[in-house]
């Protein structure tokens, strides 16, 4: 079913669409309203530090804060979220509710003389760290538009220096994508910029969005409820909070690298020490101390929730192991001197004992999890199973700062089995089973037929099963996806399911399943995650690995193509397809190639990644190319584009 109107933003080349509350949702029925309400019953609401945290240094901010690009299109807007107030409706598991509103606070913050930060004006923070002569930027959120803004509020309330530097504390887009909005190319090149960033950023910043984004982007839609409706009934929150900028997503790459485990730098006056922390929330990561602040910038490790060790847009899964560690060794490093902790989401943690504490509860919180999963697997429970098991202590359960805003206990535990052992249970009616569609047509006819399942679900709805009405109906939907009575209740279960969710991302996973399953998938164009700037960040085999992705083997099969590639600085590389499989090699080149493309990697990039109309165009530059050019042409026609809205809930 195609949806009308539509409303396409994009970020990152992610396209997203709001949807009408009218179109996606009923109310919370009396079981989810009385879930919801004894929630008030199990946590400290009557603690209201946070709530004083997370408006502490408040200077200014922009009324209303909606954000426009160049072309008049909202980049952001919080003006959507204005219902946030009073007490949790029915639809909204209270202690979410309350994390909603703490993500409202928005605009300029002093954190301590020279320091500052600007929150609420995307998904992440910017700091900005007063040095000698200039501004050092910490993380310039994820899109120009709201980049510029962020910093133009700055000026507006301080005095106006020139940024000397630009400091990338991990390889998440949220944390680099707005970079043009605060300094360009030119600056950097000139160097006049520096641009700092931990060991291994670049290839983990490119390669994520590359080698599975499509698939990602799809996903990342159901995690952040892009296109629900902001309304009680749909999204409220992305957890760190609310939502990602829409806009121009830009990268410059780094003029200096931290290589080394408390590595120092002087910029521009100011001292900073540097701890490495690959592999915890991001492959290239670094937390900084910043002595004369006496702060302690945690970057992503440690913020007011429990994080994802996988994230359910999908990613490699992370280390929890390394985290608890890299969180113990920042308080034995830095717990006795810091007086100020800030990250790079939500707000700042003041005082030196509250700081310990704030950081022994997140590297405990992750060191159970990840101790107590083993312990469960190594008795012989599966992932399901363990992930059903493992609960927090109160101990740690009842701390607002390790509530599953983000990650879920759940999800983090299951994250630990797939590190450790992987998707097999070891039962072998698990090693090869049916794929969806036809296992399903088995299971309701076993079960009696589709009426007969939904008669049942029914009842299990009225009792507020809904956990297993979600999963009995996905058979019938994948048995027959033109089920509107199984597709409508199934969507059913899955709103109530998300109105009691306590994580928005599992809220916005709900909600979204429980819309296209009402309404079908938005018609949209492909989703790409490829910038321009991605694309110029890509180096030769990352493209070269891609298009071995791409290449449609069925295609392929019986082909034999071999083809070099000469780039103007010397690089060269032979690319062989031959047994369905794209093989390369650098340094070396074929004497009897079909063909030979001398061009450097953007223009390469455009040949085999962009439309038909450009492609065209390289090929006919006979400088480019000599050589069979139609053997070039046969080899890109093997490439997919991938479909941009894949089906996730029906097959």
């Amino acid at each position: 079913m195609k949806i009308k109107k539509l409303a396409l933003l994009c970020v990152m080349g992610i396209c997203s669409q709001n949807l009408s509350a009218a179109e996606m949702a009923k109310n919370a029925t009396d079981i989810t309203a009385s879930a919801n309400q004894s929630v008030l019953k199990q946590l400290p609401f009557n603690d209201k530090q946070d709530f004083d945290d997370a408006s502490r240094g408040f200077i200014a901010t922009q009324t209303p804060l909606t954000i426009r690009d160049a072309k008049g299109n909202i980049s952001w807007d919080l003006s959507d979220y204005g219902f946030l107030k009073g007490t949790a409706p029915a639809t909204v598991n209270p202690s979410l509710w309350r994390n909603t509103q703490l993500n409202m606070n928005n605009g300029l913050f002093k954190v301590t003389d020279g320091l500052y930060q600007v929150r609420g004006y995307d998904l992440s923070n910017m700091t900005i760290i007063e040095g000698k002569t200039g501004l050092i930027i910490l993380d310039p959120l994820v899109t120009t538009e709201v980049a510029k803004a962020a910093l133009d509020l700055y000026y507006q309330n301080r005095p106006h220096r020139p940024v000397v530097a630009v400091i990338y504390t991990h390889s998440h887009a949220d944390h680099y994508g707005g970079v043009k909005g605060v300094v360009t190319e030119q600056q950097v090149a000139s160097g006049q910029v520096k641009v700092l960033a931990p060991t291994g950023f670049m290839d983990a910043a490119v390669s994520e969005n590359v080698l599975a984004g499509n698939a990602m982007s799809r996903r990342t839609l159901y995690q952040y409820g892009a296109m629900l409706p902001k309304s009680p009934l749909g999204q409220v929150d992305a957890g760190i909070g609310k939502t990602t900028s829409e806009g121009t997503f830009t990268l410059i790459a780094p003029t200096d690298t931290i290589t080394r485990d408390k590595e120092q730098r002087v910029i521009d006056g100011v001292t900073m020490e540097f701890q490495l922390a690959p592999g915890t929330e991001a492959p290239a990561e670094m937390l900084i101390w910043l002595p004369q602040f006496k702060t302690l910038d945690v970057a992503e490790d440690a913020i007011h929730s429990l994080h994802n060790l996988y994230t359910l847009r999908g990613a490699e899964v992370r280390d929890a192991s390394n985290w608890w560690k890299t969180l113990n060794q920042s308080i034995e490093n830095y717990g006795s001197r810091a007086e100020i902790v800030i990250a790079q989401h939500q707000w700042p943690v003041w005082g030196q004992t509250r700081i310990v504490d704030f950081l022994s509860g997140q590297r405990d919180m992750y060191k159970f999890i990840h101790d107590r999963s083993l312990n469960l697997a190594n008795k012989g429970l599966t992932m399901d199973e363990v992930a059903e098991s493992v609960k927090l202590p109160d101990s740690l359960a009842l701390k607002w700062a390790n509530r599953g805003y983000y990650g879920s206990v759940s999800h983090d535990a299951k994250a630990v089995y797939q590190r450790y052992i992987g998707w097999y249970s070891s039962n072998p009616a698990d090693l090869n089973p049916l794929p969806p569609v036809e296992a399903a047509k088995q299971y309701v006819d076993y079960m009696g037929g589709a009426d007969n399942v939904l008669a049942k679900a029914r009842l299990s709805f009225a009792k507020g099963e809904y956990r297993w009405v979600a999963q009995v109906l996905k058979q019938v939907v994948f048995a027959d996806p033109q089920n509107k009575e199984a597709r409508e209740l199934q969507a059913d279960a899955f709103e109530q399911l998300g109105y009691q969710s306590e994580n928005p991302t599992w809220r916005n996973e709900y909600l979204m399943g429980a819309y296209e399953l009402r309404n079908g998938i938005p018609d949209l164009p492909p989703i790409s995650t490829t910038s321009r700037d991605m694309i110029k960040a890509m180096t030769p085999e990352l493209l070269l690995d891609y298009m071995g992705v791409r290449l449609n083997t069925d295609k392929a099969n019986g082909q034999h193509i071999r083809l070099n590639w000469q780039q103007p600085g010397g690089q060269q590389y032979t690319i062989e397809l031959n047994n369905s499989v794209i093989i390369y090699e650098a340094n070396k080149q074929f004497s009897d190639a079909d063909a030979t493309l001398k061009m450097d990697t953007l223009s390469f990039a455009k040949l085999v990644m962009g439309p038909t109309t450009m492609r065209e165009s390289i090929l006919k530059e006979s400088s480019t190319i000599t050589g069979d050019k139609v053997k070039i042409n046969q080899l890109i026609d093997m490439l997919d584009n991938f479909p941009g809205m894949f089906n996730i809930v029906t097959p």
